[in-house]
């Protein structure tokens, strides 16, 4: 069965969005890219409106943060790359590019790509969820281990103590070492 194509650009969109520096952003040029213009053009917009663009909105890639992108993505052939570092932008950055661009494409495709970031923070807190069960069950299991190891090194401590005491059965004492 044949993905639809609101599946398929979603799925285009979310291989897009990037941990960097505990944030998940997108790279300039793979947002030209679904806006349909120049990153040339995108950067220039963000430069003329930079008062739009709050710091943690944007920022612009370490050498070290790009080589790791590149190398993770293989997108790029040795050589083939921009002489300038990407920028890199949070959810709200590509909301505001949408805004300064004003084609109806880059609008549509912000859309688009902040119901995906809306998806991927539903799924972290989800597994979030799941991740908060299975540490407190992971205590749980500790804290049962515990207590049978307890209960183990107190049995042999209490298995030689029994051998030297008299048991009583039926009222009558009888002494383990007496034959």
């Amino acid at each position: 069965m044949a993905k639809s194509l609101p599946v398929i650009i979603e799925e285009k969109i979310a291989d897009k969005i990037h941990l960097v520096r505990g944030l998940k952003v997108m790279i300039d040029k793979d947002i030209a890219e679904l806006y349909g213009i120049e990153t040339k053009r995108l950067k220039e917009q963000r430069h003329r409106n930079l008062n739009r663009f709050p710091r943690h909105d944007k920022s612009e890639l370490t050498k070290e943060e790009y080589e790791s992108l590149r190398s993770q993505n293989a997108t790029l052939k040795q050589g083939a790359h921009t002489k300038y570092l990407p920028y890199a932008f949070t959810e709200h950055g590509v909301l505001m590019l949408a805004n300064v661009l004003k084609s109806s494409r880059a609008i549509e495709m912000s859309i688009k790509v902040i119901d995906v970031f809306v998806r991927l923070r539903e799924m972290l807190l989800t597994h979030k969820d799941i991740l908060l069960k299975l540490e407190a069950l992971e205590k749980q299991v500790v804290q049962t281990s515990d207590e049978i190891r307890t209960i183990f090194s107190l049995g042999w401590s209490w298995s030689s103590i029994i051998k030297n005491y008299p048991v009583r059965r039926h009222g009558r004492c009888f002494s383990p070492t007496i034959s």
